[in-house]
């Protein structure tokens, strides 16, 4: 199972998103997206969801706040309690034993991150 986790601004479009997961993708796609519980609803995420045919996994905030991440952003731990939002909701939707792919990637108009990760089937 592959998640790719988003952190983004509220001004963020689909097509930040897109950019976001198509840059960090190389290759390979995901099974579902992720995204800080009190964001799985934003239009953006919604669009980009309903184009992939893609279920979005709502992560609450004390889960973003355990995952250790590759990427420590100041401005991320200040907000959310975690170093990378993308990366923190890509691990912990993926589950126990999941890997980040790489760190996380920021779309070309700096308004979305993404990150994917990795749990290998049973």
């Amino acid at each position: 199972m592959i998640v790719a986790g988003f952190g983004f601004r509220g001004a963020a479009l689909c097509a930040s998103l897109e950019d976001a997961l198509a840059r960090v993708s190389q290759g390979e796609t995901p099974d579902a997206l992720a995204v800080p519980d009190d964001k799985a609803d934003h239009p953006a995420l919604a669009g980009l969801a309903a184009t992939l045919g893609l279920p979005v996994i709502g992560v609450d905030a004390a889960a973003l706040a355990t995952v250790t991440t590759l990427t420590y952003s100041p401005a991320s731990h200040a907000a959310r309690g975690t170093g990378s939002v993308a990366e923190a909701a890509a691990l912990a939707a993926a589950g126990a034993g999941a890997q980040l792919l790489g760190r996380r990637v920021i779309s070309e108009d700096r308004l979305a991150t993404c990150a994917l990760a990795r749990r290998e089937s049973p």
